[in-house]
């Protein structure tokens, strides 16, 4: 098993589209890292610099602390799993786990022996006379792991090698990878955009946005600890409703405005510390089904918001149920959620972040023009105090509403017109500046 460091590793195809931006992540001999991201963001290519199949433009790949840019994917003992399965249909399932041993010459006894086991491992072992095409999904997953591990490999890499399986085979396969690799010792590194499968598999979790690491660490930190207005947005079933909003100090409160009514919080509350200096501070708030809870109509608490029922999703156990608080909806550029799949370009990486001691980033400064405009945030005064002019998208004819989404039992929902009254648990509510960087309550 090999520990493997990303140094400072960037990847530039034709055109200035810039796909890896000086990623730098250290991965455990043994180690399971899910990178989790969505279309276009880079995951994929980064495992592929890892295997070998692309030169890196900047940075190194090292195993064990020694580069490896220089050796040839032979060589560097590790195994690729695709979400196209890439199982050649004229061999058996026998012939297609055994492939990898018979281009380097294994003796045919050694060879069968190998073959049976990794088909044990993997639960398929009555299938190794079939063809690919006599297969489920499945089972030809399963035969694709199989040829993988059959090699012994120093490194597992997995590209979404579930996202052509149905429900309920995703679950079942995902569980089962993931105790593979940790039975087996298997450095593993996990491509997906789907964070469940991040999330339930991974001991550490690598959110990615446009070829940069935004964060990363256990499961449960990033997603309760989230660095970034965008991680915070991209983790969570359902995703938080983003809402605007702005702060207002005054001698006795501190007061979060949504729009449509206020937050109301006390100074002396040890937690709000954050807020006081930041008076007039435009705001926005991640807020996910945990952090609320229906309370009676009557309560006088600060910390609720009123509502009314807009619909209701039906999930068997439970109940997701959208209020409409009046709040309006972050936009999709300022939560950083616009992803297009064509990538980055470079000028669009200077525009994002100006050079800061990368020395690929100074190259670019010097070749590509960036301007930056710092334009004021306009303001609108009511009988409350401070509020901002929210920002609607001119797309929209009717902008969404800043619905709120709260969880309740299946059996007592309440139907779409009723009024409702959420609490809001400060310890789980999630503020961000208008960079889109974590304001902590503490």
């Amino acid at each position: 098993m090999v520990a493997i460091t990303l140094d400072r590793l960037t990847k530039v195809f034709d055109g200035g589209i810039v796909a890896v931006d000086d990623v730098r992540v250290e991965i455990g001999s043994g180690e399971f890292v899910a990178l989790l991201g969505p279309t276009g963001c880079g995951k994929s290519t980064i495992l592929r610099l890892i295997a070998g199949l692309e030169e890196p433009t900047g940075g190194r790949v090292l195993f064990d602390g020694e580069t490896v840019d220089e050796r040839s994917v032979r060589d560097r003992r590790v195994a690729m799993v695709f979400q196209d399965y890439a199982l050649y249909p004229y061999l058996t399932v026998a012939q297609n786990i055994g492939f990898p041993l018979r281009l380097g010459a294994e003796p045919t006894g050694a060879l069968a022996a190998r073959v049976a086991e990794a088909a044990e491992q993997l639960g398929i072992t009555d299938l190794l006379d079939r063809r690919p095409g006599n297969l489920s999904g499945g089972q030809r997953q399963r035969v694709a792991m199989a040829r993988a591990i059959v090699r012994r490999p120093h490194a597992f890499l997995l590209d979404e090698p579930l996202s052509n399986l149905d429900a309920g085979v995703r679950a079942e396969l995902r569980t089962e990878i993931a105790a593979l690799s940790r039975r087996l010792g298997v450095t593993t590194v996990y491509v997906t955009h789907d964070q469940v499968e991040a999330m339930t598999m991974a001991d550490r979790v690598a959110v990615l946005r446009r070829g940069r690491v935004q964060q990363i660490g256990p499961p449960a930190q990033v997603y309760g600890d989230p660095v970034s207005l965008f991680v915070a947005a991209f983790l969570g079933t359902p995703r938080p409703s983003l809402l605007q909003g702005a702060i207002y100090v005054d001698v006795a409160r501190v007061l979060i405005d949504v729009g449509s009514q206020l937050l109301e919080l006390s100074r002396d509350d040890p937690r709000v510390r954050s807020l006081i200096g930041r008076h007039t501070e435009r705001v926005t708030l991640a807020v996910r089904p945990d952090a609320l809870v229906p309370v009676v109509p009557d309560t006088d608490s600060g910390a609720v918001l009123r509502g009314s029922v807009r619909s209701v999703e039906q999930l068997g156990h439970e109940a997701l149920v959208r209020v409409d608080v009046g709040a309006v909806p972050t936009s999709v550029v300022e939560s950083r959620l616009d992803h297009p799949d064509t990538g980055r370009h470079l000028s669009d990486l200077l525009a994002d972040d100006p050079p800061t001691g990368h020395p690929f980033r100074h190259t670019l400064a010097r070749m590509i023009p960036h301007q930056r405009t710092d334009e004021p945030s306009p303001t609108a005064r009511t009988e409350y105090g401070f509020y901002p002019v929210y920002d609607l998208d001119p797309a929209d004819e009717q902008p969404p509403g800043g619905d709120l989404v709260v969880r309740v039992p299946a059996l007592t929902p309440p139907r779409p017109g009723a009024s409702m009254v959420l609490a809001v648990d400060l310890d789980r509510l999630l503020l961000f500046d208008r960079a889109g960087n974590r304001i902590r309550l503490d």
